[in-house]
């Protein structure tokens, strides 16, 4: 049994024990938990940054495509039909000659523009109808939960095609239609945001000390209601992509020549067996964007949710 030294320190007692201690040496400059650690997050925001360029490049592409691709998507040469991904032709030519890669950026701005105003008219239709049946409750909370509940039962596409069915033609209606198909989702989210602020102690005691009631829905509910939809609208800004791109294979998009995302997948697919290129660029183009889309959208919900 060791020895104990005591010694007085500021009239108290300690007990001091003098065998030596025997320090652990730790092998490299971080724990490997810790390393570990780091190299996640060093992957994670690798594909953060990765999917923020992708769709920054897509937005390039719709805003200045003649910086990107300075051909006329248009004309082509026909005595050049046909010919495969080169160093003159970074994803070959179509059946009339024409450079798929310029066709490809000259139709990031129809899609990219119809994808933008359906998201915009679903997030500012859907955030009103969930704000409204949030705050309100009651009557007309139940009615317009009911007509939301319509709405989910129909699966989107199919209520895209047929709202762009009854408008018509044209890349502003397949925006409105994609839009209202989208509309449900956020008025689920922002109803749920806005039912869990009504119950906090600030609002009761707006409601409680006479404040208007269109002041503290603007000022205290919405304000703090919105940053769930907001990320939501990221997310859904891929899968309107999708149904834009849909809706344009199928030929209810812009009038050919015009290029579109879904127009070029459509006019390749004749020619899978002879030009593969035709059909598949353009649709990587499309899964690439999409998955971009959701990647960011998804760090944004989760960094809401923390």
């Amino acid at each position: 049994m060791s020895d104990i030294l005591t010694r007085e320190v500021t009239g108290e007692v300690v007990d001091v024990d003098p065998s030596p201690r025997i320090l652990t040496p730790v092998a490299g400059p971080f724990p490997v938990t810790r390393r570990r650690s780091v190299a996640a997050w060093l992957r994670r925001n690798l594909m953060l940054g990765v999917s923020a360029v992708v769709l920054l490049l897509a937005v390039g592409c719709a805003v200045a495509p003649s910086v990107f691709a300075g051909g006329n998507p248009l004309t082509g040469v026909p005595a050049q039909k046909l010919q495969a991904p080169s160093a003159a032709h970074w994803f070959g030519t179509d059946n009339i000659g024409r450079d798929v890669y310029t066709r490809v950026v000259h139709g990031a701005g129809l899609s990219l523009t119809a994808t933008l105003l359906a998201v915009g008219i679903a997030l500012v239709v859907g955030s009103l109808i969930g704000l409204l049946s949030g705050a309100a409750g009651g009557a007309v909370d139940a009615v317009l939960m009911r007509l939301v509940d319509v709405l989910l039962s129909i699966p989107a596409l199919l209520l895209s095609l047929a709202l762009v069915t009854a408008l018509g033609f044209g890349t502003v209606n397949v925006a409105v239609a994609v839009g209202v198909s989208l509309i449900a989702n956020f008025a689920r989210v922002m109803r749920s945001e806005v039912l869990r602020v009504r119950r906090s102690l600030y609002v009761e005691a707006a409601f409680a000390s006479g404040v208007r009631w269109h002041t503290v829905l603007h000022r205290h509910i919405l304000r703090n209601s919105y940053a769930p939809v907001v990320a939501l609208a990221a997310v859904e800004f891929g899968m309107a992509v999708l149904a834009v791109s849909s809706l344009s294979f199928l030929g209810f998009g812009a009038v050919p020549p015009t290029p579109e995302w879904g127009s070029l997948i459509s006019e390749g697919r004749n020619y899978l067996a002879t030009a593969w290129w035709m059909t598949t660029l353009p649709g990587l183009v499309i899964v690439a964007v999409v998955l971009s889309a959701h990647r960011l959208g998804h760090a944004l919900e989760q960094r809401e949710s923390r």
